[in-house]
């Protein structure tokens, strides 16, 4: 079996049961590649090629599991419900804009330089240290502070003309 028929056979799938299960597509992405590196890495192993998608499946399942009871997940905070219960329709209607919302912001990342896509991935998304970030690039603290100052101004600048408010992130104007 090669790895790469593999991959481009189950990769649209086992994203999609991902993104559904995080709900998250920077988490489904990470999910993703390390489902795949799983796959790569004990590719050699699977006795029957029939059993192959469920295998994929398990494993993408499993991480997800992983990814729900890991202790450095964010969980999300419902401020306006204190007693934990369910949240209500308006709750929800928020966090489906700001699901939407991110959705957009990240589309625009895409518009910016390799670089700066970089700095803001790590910094503001993974929320790195600017020193870990620096680390990561191999850049000295002081680039990497001017690179994501640049790289702010210039998602700013991209977000105005597409008919967006930075200092509130939702639309001032129909897309």
């Amino acid at each position: 079996m090669d790895f790469y028929e593999v991959y481009e056979q189950h990769y649209d799938r086992v994203r999609g049961f991902i993104l559904a299960s995080v709900k998250n597509r920077w988490v489904a992405d990470d999910l993703v590649q390390e489902t795949f590196l799983r796959v790569l890495q004990n590719l050699a192993k699977v006795r029957d090629p029939a059993k192959l998608s469920s295998w994929i499946f398990r494993i993408a399942a499993n991480l997800c599991q992983d990814y729900f009871r890991s202790p450095s997940r964010k969980e999300i905070c419902f401020e306006d419900n204190p007693a934990g219960e369910l949240p209500g329709e308006s709750s929800l209607e928020k966090e489906i804009e700001k699901y939407q919302t991110s959705l957009l912001v990240q589309d625009m990342i895409k518009l910016l330089p390799e670089p700066m896509r970089q700095v803001i991935f790590l910094c503001d998304i993974k929320e790195e240290s600017q020193q870990e970030a620096a680390d990561i690039l191999g850049i000295s603290l002081d680039n990497l502070k001017v690179r994501l100052h640049r790289a702010r101004k210039q998602l700013k600048v991209i977000m105005e003309k597409k008919g967006y408010s930075p200092s509130t992130s939702l639309p001032c104007q129909t897309l």
